[in-house]
């Protein structure tokens, strides 16, 4: 499987669920080589706070959990110390009834992402993280890793217009996933898989020729990455 350049060209979930099995040893060679306290700040952004916005009555982010999403977001690309700054000084209610505001408009994407975006910092890539948390099923995450694995879609343009022919284009392919298996493939998930591949590529290749002597192997975490 390493040998093959495009993730996003396979049909075979089976592989698709094999690289997604990959994901925490990648972000750990990427924490170790790269991005010091990555790990634990991911196992925050992908297990803990989906889980804590689930049990609210109505979802939505608290200011220190967008700071802190924020953070993640640097910490997985590039660092802009200010943008921090930005988030910070917004109102803590403001964040919770915009954050609020824009789950509530879901499935309307745009209209999210617009509302989001009235907050000081957030631009239409951190908006996606936000709602990638919030609802999966949804919305990706608009990580450049994944976003120049569609093809396309390079060079990045860090708008909504390019953010939604992206997310488009992870929703087909979630779809398409799904019916290939018995498994529930969702845009986020997909995401996952595309930042992984390219990761790995540059990180830890031989994680992915691994993968080679293992297709036959069945899928064991593919619920643990949605």
């Amino acid at each position: 499987m390493a040998s093959m350049a495009s993730l996003f060209q396979c049909s075979d979930p089976k592989k698709w669920a094999q690289v997604c099995e990959i994901y925490w040893e990648v972000v750990a060679t990427k924490g170790a080589k790269q991005k010091k306290g990555l790990l634990e700040l991911d196992r925050w952004y992908q297990e803990e706070l989906p889980a804590h916005i689930a049990t609210r009555p109505q979802k939505s982010l608290t200011l220190e959990e967008m700071v802190k999403l924020m953070e993640w977001k640097l910490m997985r690309g590039k660092f802009r110390p200010r943008l921090k700054q930005m988030v910070s000084s917004n109102p803590a209610s403001t964040v919770e009834s915009c954050t609020r505001k824009a789950f509530q408009l879901l499935p309307d994407i745009s209209a999210s992402i617009a509302e989001l975006c009235q907050l000081k910092g957030i631009g239409p890539a951190t908006a996606s993280a936000v709602l990638s948390a919030g609802a999966p099923e949804m919305a990706a995450f608009m990580a450049d890793e994944a976003v120049e694995s569609v093809p396309g879609l390079s060079p990045i343009q860090y708008n909504a217009k390019h953010y939604l022919r992206y997310l488009e284009e992870l929703r087909l392919k979630a779809e398409a996933l799904s019916k290939a298996s018995e498994e529930e493939w969702t845009p986020h998930r997909v995401e996952l898989c595309l930042w992984t591949w390219k990761v790995a590529q540059k990180l830890c290749p031989k994680l992915l020729e691994s993968l080679e002597d293992e297709e036959e192997r069945p899928a064991k975490k593919l619920k643990t990455q949605q």
